[in-house]
């Protein structure tokens, strides 16, 4: 089988790892990702910079085969339970608000920062990570006790990447395809004032 690969397009070369990252929907059913696997994907996170070293992230995990992996792959929206279900991993990213000293201070950064290590991580390890909005935060919460400072933020598929054919419906087959696009670094990067391109 033929896997895609859409590197991002550079002026100048950037780390693989960073090139090498996107957000495929079409994943290979009959792999897995292995524990020693689900482990540096969660050393990688744990590792991440936050403000203050409060390491406001945490991760509900669930590998798939487990009860875990039903319940997030349950709040899920349809769209993305269409594609979600062959990945051999699903996650739900947490961000706790509050510590022994009170609020947590940027804790929302600190779990996005947490979150690119893991996706990064996959790449390394030769697999793919697609992050979503599209799931129910309170159905989460209910359905994994969390605590009222642990508010769920993104839900996390990882796996082995597949085919774009495996995708139920034509709209999706097409947006796996597409050009990736940023915007210029003109428009991107500036100096000397808003709208003055620093490159």
């Amino acid at each position: 089988m033929t896997i895609m690969r859409k590197p991002a397009v550079t002026s100048i070369p950037i780390a693989s790892v960073l090139a090498e990252r996107w957000s495929p929907r079409a994943l290979d059913a009959s792999s897995s990702v292995s524990p020693d696997q689900v482990r540096a994907l969660l050393e990688a996170a744990r590792w991440a910079p936050s403000f203050g070293n409060t390491q406001p992230a945490r991760y509900l995990v669930g590998v798939r085969g487990t009860p875990s992996f039903d319940a997030i792959l349950a709040t899920l929206n349809s769209g993305n339970r269409a594609w979600a279900h062959r990945a051999g991993l699903l996650l739900i990213g947490v961000m706790v608000t509050t510590n022994e000293k009170g609020p947590v201070p940027y804790a929302e950064y600190g779990l996005g920062l947490a979150s690119e290590n893991l996706v990064l991580q996959a790449v390394e390890l030769g697999l793919v990570a697609h992050q979503m909005a599209g799931f129910s935060a309170a159905e989460v919460s209910a359905a994994f006790s969390l605590p009222e400072d642990a508010v769920p933020k993104v839900a996390i598929a990882v796996g082995a990447p597949g085919h774009p054919d495996v995708l139920e419906e034509e709209w999706r087959i097409e947006r796996e395809k597409a050009e990736r696009v940023r915007v210029p670094l003109a428009e991107f990067a500036f100096t000397d004032g808003w709208g003055k391109p620093a490159l």
